[in-house]
């Protein structure tokens, strides 16, 4: 098969973690006779100061061409440190997710046999967990009014939904849920937001369409609280953008590390698969970077947007051998041998 895919390395850690992950898929393409073409594009601070704006057209178009995208990470801190700065890296992702199409979010949380201790939970809590949050992108209050008034001193943003952005995202939910255990959470705040009472009634409205699956409704608070004591009794959960923008990180550091965890943003035009970090620039260029998300977001890539399941198992095969094997960087090594970046890399293209 022939796979098209943009790449979008970005900010801080970006290249580097993107290279590996290129390393393992190209290793997957040679196993199993697929021809990649990768077409690099800027995003995110590098774009910025390349032609001073964080999504060029340029890279929109190299996007829109290709049949994946697979990203890195954006941000730098000379523009988080300055809070007067009109444009930054976070608005080429914003941008790009608004453009592209981008409406869904999907973030797994899941736990790694070897590194169940790693975890900050108490084993018991977090063994069996497998859940999904989706999470809107498009949306909410992120892209709603916003300004200032009373000379500077009042701010506001504004939180729009409409029915049918609800719609959409809930539809992914109930067809994911299909596929695995059947079980669906609507998280909203319901007691007080006009549009989680619009989020509740649609999913409500959707039962009906789904009837193998049940479903519940819970006020974003609790799950933020559930998610910590019972991990493992969550299946399928959809929310509005800033609720889920929280409760994914929250969820990440059930697996030990937030270098662990990939995602997919699955939209009209074309779908990105990205790890859930950030730009991490305190560890830029020093090639000790955990790749695995990076890496696990191209097993996701391989599966979703090309239908190819065999490939994508044997990336997370391997991974779960490096990981047990100790060939891990040094946010996982402890006091055991900490490798590199790129020989982590390099060990799991050779085990493939």
């Amino acid at each position: 098969m022939k796979l098209n895919i943009a790449l979008l390395a970005g900010d801080g850690i970006g290249p580097e973690v993107i290279d590996q992950a290129v390393k393992v898929s190209n290793a997957v393409a040679t196993k199993f006779n697929h021809e990649i073409t990768w077409t690099a594009a800027l995003t995110g601070a590098a774009a910025i100061d390349a032609v001073g704006e964080p999504y060029p057209d340029s890279t929109h178009e190299v996007c829109m061409a290709a049949d994946a995208v697979l990203f890195g990470a954006i941000g730098h801190p000379r523009f988080d440190n300055d809070p007067k700065a009109t444009i930054r890296p976070e608005q080429g992702l914003l941008k790009m997710r608004k453009k592209l199409g981008l409406f869904a979010n999907v973030r797994p949380t899941f736990t790694f046999p070897s590194l169940i201790d790693n975890s900050p939970l108490k084993r018991e809590r977090i063994e069996g967990t497998n859940l999904i949050i989706l999470r809107e992108l498009t949306g909410g209050i992120y892209f709603g009014e916003r300004g200032r008034k009373d000379d500077g001193n009042t701010a506001f943003d504004t939180c729009t939904y409409t029915r049918a952005e609800v719609q959409r995202l809930a539809k992914l939910g109930f067809e994911m849920a299909m596929t695995r255990g059947k079980r669906l959470c609507c998280v909203d705040k319901a007691n007080v937001l006009e549009t989680s009472r619009l989020w509740r009634e649609t999913v409500q409205d959707m039962e009906k369409d789904f009837p193998e699956v049940t479903v519940s409704y819970e006020f974003v608070d609790a799950v933020a609280m559930r998610l910590v004591q019972w991990p493992n009794s969550y299946d399928v959960l959809i929310t509005e953008n800033l609720f889920g923008d929280i409760l994914t990180d929250e969820a990440s550091v059930i697996a030990g590390s937030m270098g662990l965890m990939p995602s997919a943003s699955i939209g009209i035009h074309t779908s990105l698969f990205e790890p859930i970090h950030g730009s991490y620039p305190q560890a830029a260029g020093k090639n000790i970077a955990n790749p695995l998300a990076t890496i696990l977001s191209a097993a996701m890539m391989f599966e979703d947007a090309f239908g190819l399941k065999e490939e994508a198992e044997l990336i997370r095969s391997v991974v779960n051998k490096s990981l047990a094997e100790g060939i891990v960087t040094e946010d996982l090594a402890g006091k055991n041998k900490a490798y590199k970046t790129s020989e982590v890399g390099d060990w799991l293209a050779k085990n493939i």
